[in-house]
C-alpha cells in the first residue's frame, strides 16, 4: 500500500477518508487547515477507503491532557475492505518513526478500558503494539501511551476529564469540527429536540483553549445528560430520540 501526506497545498484537491461528500467534509478540512501550522500530520492510503492516521505534537491536541513532549494520535481508522492488510500497522509505524526524528517521549491515544468504543482506539490492536495505559476517566476511557523515552513521565488527563461531571440538567452536547460527522449529524439532533421538547443544550467548541479545559474526556464529541457524562459516539436523530426514551 502506498500512502499521502495531506497538506494545506493539496487539502482542497484530496479526500480524507472519512464516509462523507467533500461538501460535508468542509468543515474538517478548515480545521486541519488550522491546525498544519501546529504541527498535525495526516496520512492516509492512496486508495480510496477508510484508511489514516491523524496526529499532532500533544501540547496542541484538542483534548485535556497534560502530556507536553507526546504526539497525540487524534484518529487510526482502518475499516471495511482495509482491514486485515496490516496497514494499520504502517500506519503506525510511521507516526513512531516521526515521533522518535521529533525526539518525542512517545505517543498517546484515546481508548476504552476493556473494550472498543466508537471513535475511539482499539485497546486490544494497542496493547499488542506496546501501549500501556497512562490514566483512566471515571467514564472509562483511558488515555493508553507507548513511550518511546526510558523513564518518561507518563501523558494523564487534566483534573476536569479524569471527572467528567457538569451543573446542568437536560441534554448538554459538546463537539468539535474535528469530525465530518459532527457537521452532519449535530443539526439533525437539534431539529429532533426542538420538535419533540427535549431539553437540549450545544456547545460548538472552536478553540484549542476551551477544548482543552472541557469537562470531559473527549471533545469532538461529549454529550451528557443531567450533568452526567453519557457518550462520545456521535448519534443520529433516531438514536438520540431512543437514548431521550430511556
Amino acid at each position: 500500500m502506498e500512502y499521502i501526506r495531506i497538506t494545506k497545498e493539496n487539502i482542497d484537491k484530496e479526500h480524507i477518508c472519512c464516509a462523507m461528500s467533500d461538501k460535508q467534509s468542509l468543515a474538517k478540512k478548515e480545521w486541519l487547515k488550522q491546525r498544519f501550522d501546529e504541527g498535525l500530520v495526516f496520512y492516509r492510503s492512496v486508495e480510496r477507503g477508510k484508511c489514516f492516521i491523524e496526529y499532532i505534537p500533544a501540547e496542541n491536541a484538542w483534548v485535556p491532557i497534560e502530556a507536553d513532549g507526546w504526539l497525540y494520535i487524534d484518529c487510526l481508522w482502518v475499516s471495511g475492505s482495509m482491514k486485515g492488510h496490516g496497514y494499520s500497522n504502517d500506519l503506525l509505524s510511521e507516526c513512531i518513526r516521526d515521533a522518535k526524528t521529533q525526539g518525542r517521549k512517545g505517543l498517546c491515544i484515546l481508548s476504552a478500558e476493556g473494550r472498543k468504543r466508537e471513535f475511539l482506539g482499539d485497546p486490544k490492536f494497542l496493547a499488542h503494539q506496546g501501549f500501556v495505559s497512562a490514566d483512566v476517566s471515571d467514564c472509562g476511557i483511558n488515555l493508553m501511551a507507548l513511550p518511546l523515552m526510558p523513564d518518561a513521565e507518563l501523558p494523564k488527563f487534566k483534573s476536569c476529564a479524569k471527572h467528567p461531571k457538569m451543573d446542568e440538567d437536560g441534554f448538554v452536547l459538546y463537539y468539535t469540527d474535528q469530525c465530518p460527522f459532527t457537521a452532519y449529524w449535530v443539526p439533525k439532533v437539534q431539529e429532533t429536540a426542538q420538535a419533540h421538547n427535549i431539553p437540549l443544550k450545544v456547545v460548538h467548541i472552536t478553540d484549542k483553549e476551551t477544548a482543552r479545559n472541557l469537562p470531559a474526556p473527549v471533545t469532538t464529541y461529549a454529550l451528557f445528560r443531567d450533568g452526567k457524562f453519557v457518550m462520545q459516539g456521535i448519534q443520529s436523530d433516531k438514536k438520540f430520540l431512543k437514548l431521550a426514551a430511556e
